[in-house]
């Protein structure tokens, strides 16, 4: 099994962490390989604030953040970034909105300029509100014609029932016209503000003034009605099994999501889980899933298992794209291979390719500043501590195979699946 060069690994010897008096954590570290610099962050404020007949308000507000603020317009704030090959986005999700932005090194100032003022004084300009409401109902009428997207999103509302992960983040087209100008200036009033927010930043640094440069920027930023996070409630698993099926007509191809409610990003399960989700459904050509459901059988365009885990409980599903005549043929090749991995577990020569994998794909996934912004947010957001990625391989080395068969027996249910099927 192959070993990892230390020294390419970010540890804490060579990246800061500080945190400024107003709550801002900064993460920063130095790769002077590159002209460039990369930034990235989130900030607590995302759907989980939203109420039902409004959903889709925090990403909504998030898009808005770039349309113009009280310094400059939507066309002077692209101006300026094109004009030094700049790029700055915001997103949201569940607990955050995130950003990400890249630039050289001589043009950090202006990127965290344009940083801080879409974050402290967007004006939502009700033209650029009105343009940027028929983008997003465009985007969820193109989701709800198709089968990968509307299969996913019932297999959500499946496991999660009643809660707050069961509704999509974007909101529905009736809750995103039910959005008005002011609702977007109240939400970020009441929930953009300093507490809670990440930032870091990787390229031609110094680490040690990158703290000074987002104190000068965002330092003073204060917001005392900044509510802390709802709390999630208990996660109630499902009982028995059960079916759900989203008609789509017209449509050539079906989508199916089988599984169950997965761990939580800190559980102890979630690395032989992850290491398990590989032998099952992505390693090669999609591991056993895809070597049974598509390779041998030919039932399905793709086929393919996916481990999401995050602050609260995850899933672990099974996804594929298949011809309509071929769902019930696919459903039940894909539950016996859910449940073979479940009672027989994973051989060593599998453990062994897949932690090899696992190990091999760190430092790639190290190579770019982008890389390393991502990897430096997940250890802040999971508090995994800044040697995580040292002693990485080596907690992927003691992995055994009862480990990974201990964590799929945990989670994974063959007589409490959900099947969700989206298609004609």
């Amino acid at each position: 099994m192959m070993s990892v060069d230390q020294h390419s690994v970010p540890g804490q010897d060579d990246t800061t962490r500080t945190v400024l008096q107003n709550g801002i954590t900064v993460l920063a570290r130095a790769n002077f390989n590159s002209p460039s610099v990369v930034i990235g962050g989130y900030l607590p404020c995302g759907s989980l604030f939203d109420r039902d007949e409004k959903l889709g308000l925090a990403g909504f507000t998030a898009n808005a953040l770039l349309r113009g603020n009280r310094k400059r317009s939507f066309q002077k704030i692209f101006d300026l970034l094109e004009s030094v090959g700049a790029n700055l986005s915001f997103n949201a999700g569940g607990h955050t909105v995130g950003f990400s932005g890249r630039s050289l090194t001589e043009d950090l100032p202006l990127l965290f300029d344009i940083l801080a003022d879409s974050l402290r004084r967007p004006v939502f300009p009700i033209d650029q509100v009105e343009r940027l409401r028929a983008q997003l109902l465009t985007g969820l009428s193109i989701r709800a014609e198709d089968t990968a997207s509307m299969a996913s999103i019932t297999f959500d509302q499946m496991i999660y029932g009643s809660h707050p992960y069961s509704r999509p983040d974007d909101g529905w087209p009736e809750t995103v016209q039910a959005i008005s100008r002011e609702d977007l200036v109240e939400f970020h009033q009441v929930h953009y503000g300093p507490r809670g927010m990440v930032i870091a930043i990787v390229g031609a640094v110094d680490p040690k003034n990158i703290a000074e440069q987002v104190e000068t920027v965002l330092g003073n930023w204060r917001n005392s009605t900044q509510p802390d996070l709802p709390g999630l409630p208990e996660l109630k698993p499902l009982k028995k099994p059960a079916t759900r099926k989203f008609k789509i007509p017209g449509k050539y191809q079906a989508d199916l999501v089988i599984g169950c409610a997965g761990p939580r990003r800190k559980e102890p399960e979630f690395l032989p889980a992850s290491l398990g989700n590989s032998i099952l459904g992505q390693f090669g050509m999609a591991g056993r899933i895809g070597e049974i459901v598509r390779e041998k059988s030919g039932l399905a365009y793709t086929a393919m298992s996916s481990l999401n885990a995050g602050i609260g409980p995850g899933s672990w599903e099974v996804s594929a794209g298949v011809n309509p005549t071929n769902v019930q043929k696919a459903r039940e090749l894909i539950v016996q291979e859910i449940s073979r991995f479940v009672e027989d577990g994973v051989s060593s020569e599998e453990l062994s390719d897949s932690q090899s994998n696992f190990i091999g794909r760190l430092p790639l996934s190290l190579e770019s500043n982008s890389g390393v912004v991502g990897a430096l947010l997940n250890i802040e957001r999971f508090d995994l501590g800044f040697d995580y990625l040292r002693r990485y391989p080596e907690m992927v080395r003691a992995i055994t195979s009862g480990d990974v068969l201990g964590a799929a027996r945990k989670y994974l249910h063959p007589d409490k699946l959900a099947i969700a099927i989206a298609g004609p």
